[in-house]
Parts: structure tokens; C-alpha cells; sequence
């Protein structure tokens, strides 16, 4: 029997969109618990060793966080524990990156570079609405977050446009047929697209379908579905690379092929 919450992760379990090499060790950093769950979220100790290569030990790791040189969504976070997930905005002041935390195309995590002004907001998926004691209402949203007297039209499955300073709403978009969105889960993690369409099954899972800006349509489960923009040709963030499209095994391979050369 479970005597406790685990502690430890071991690499060969580790989640294959962080990318780690199997002879690297037996163990790999288990997020805490925090605002994103253990499969779609990554630790900042992954960030900044694995991805932006600012620390190669354990040791040179803690110095830079321990600085507060790293802040997630605006505020400085000194655990390596921490789990980052989608959309987060990573911020290092003292060189002034800024990235966004967005999948690519095979659902792997890609740190995204962003300017300055795009760096002061995120988008955030609504989960549910209900009403607190008192009968407040409030919305909970991805990312842990909850926000008392929201607009009444915003409903559970929209998406609201967070300003990180004040983490009060800018604006909301409507999910509905027409809307761009971004594949948060399943197998087509990573792909962006218009709405088309959304079939509804009581009892199961809503299947929404998709289509690519290459005519490309796909159907996912609709929680796994991210609105980002209220048309397909205007996004409120900027897209990583390939805009989302996936390319056909074929294409791969031969871009693949054309490396080796």
C-alpha cells in the first residue's frame, strides 16, 4: 500500500515530450504539485539546464534560481521543482529573454521567444464557472488560476486574455465554429487550426474537428481544444515554428534526409 504523495520520478517514466536521454541517470526532476499537472507541465530545473543551457550542474542550477533571475507569469520562483506548463511566460530580466511555453508540432515543449509588449499577458482556457459562497461568481481557468465577477457571457471552454501584473481579464474569446485553436492533448498534440465543427455526445466525449491553414482536418476531444483566436487568421499570440501544420511523414523524412546532406 501507498504510504504517502511520490517523491520520485524515474527517468525511464519521465514523460517523453521532455526530451531526456536514457544513460543520463536513473532519476529524473519530479514537478511539485502545483498549477499544472505532472504530464502537462515541465520543472524549471528542465528549462534552464535542458533547454536554455544557462546551467550545467545541479549546483549552478540553484545560483540562478536562488537569484530570483527567473520569473514565471511575472513573479520569481526559487524552486526547481516548480512545474511550468502551457502558455506560461518564462521572463530572465538580467538577460532579457522572454519566452512562451508552447507545444511544437510532435507535442513536445518549445520555448517560444516573444517580445516585450506580448510578454505582459497569456491566455488562459476557462474549466468550469461556478459561484462561491455568497453566490460570487468565478471562472477557473488551465493554469490554477481564479477570477471572481467575470463578464456573465463567459462560459466553461472560452478562453480569457489574462494581464500578468494585474491578473485581471483584457478579453475573452468565444469558443465556437470559426475560432483558431491550439491541440493541447491526444495525438494531435501541438496542431493549431480553424473550428469546423463540434459533435456533441451526451453521456461521452464532445469530438471537435479541425482544419489546418493547408485544408488538413483532424478531430480531437473537445478538452483538449485551446482557443486563441476568434478567427483563424488572427491569433492573438505568436505561433512557434511551422504555424502549427504538421507535416506528412513523407515531408518529414525527406526534410530529414536533406539534413544529411
Amino acid at each position: 500500500m501507498a504510504r504517502g504523495p511520490k517523491k520520485h520520478l524515474k527517468r525511464l517514466n519521465a514523460p517523453s515530450h521532455w526530451m531526456l536521454d536514457k544513460l543520463g541517470g536513473v532519476y529524473a526532476t519530479r514537478p511539485r504539485a502545483g498549477p499544472h499537472r505532472l504530464l502537462e507541465s515541465i520543472p524549471l530545473s528542465l528549462v534552464i539546464r535542458n533547454k536554455l543551457k544557462y546551467a550545467l550542474t545541479g549546483r549552478e542550477l540553484l545560483m540562478v534560481l536562488k537569484q530570483r533571475f527567473l520569473k514565471v507569469d511575472g513573479r520569481a520562483r526559487t524552486d526547481p521543482k516548480y512545474p511550468a506548463g502551457f502558455q506560461d511566460v518564462i521572463t530572465i530580466p538580467k538577460t532579457k529573454d522572454r519566452f512562451r511555453l508552447l507545444y511544437d508540432v510532435k507535442g513536445r515543449f518549445v520555448l517560444h521567444a516573444i517580445p516585450e509588449a506580448e510578454a505582459s499577458f497569456k491566455i488562459a482556457r476557462v474549466q468550469k464557472k461556478e459561484y462561491a459562497p455568497g453566490r460570487i461568481p468565478f471562472i477557473s481557468t488551465h493554469d490554477g488560476r481564479t477570477i471572481r465577477y467575470p463578464d456573465p457571457n463567459i462560459n466553461a471552454d472560452d478562453s480569457v486574455v489574462v494581464d500578468l501584473e494585474s491578473g485581471n481579464i483584457k478579453e475573452w474569446i468565444r469558443f465556437k465554429p470559426g475560432a483558431l485553436a491550439y491541440i493541447t492533448g491526444g495525438a494531435n498534440t501541438g496542431r493549431i487550426g480553424e473550428i469546423v465543427d463540434v459533435e456533441r455526445h451526451p453521456g461521452s466525449f464532445d469530438i471537435v474537428h479541425i482544419k489546418d491553414a493547408q485544408d488538413h482536418t483532424f478531430a480531437t476531444r473537445k478538452s483538449n481544444v485551446f482557443v486563441i483566436g476568434a478567427s483563424a487568421d488572427k491569433p492573438l499570440i505568436s505561433l512557434p515554428k511551422l504555424k502549427g501544420v504538421k507535416p506528412s511523414l513523407i515531408q518529414d523524412r525527406e526534410k530529414k534526409l536533406n539534413k544529411r546532406k
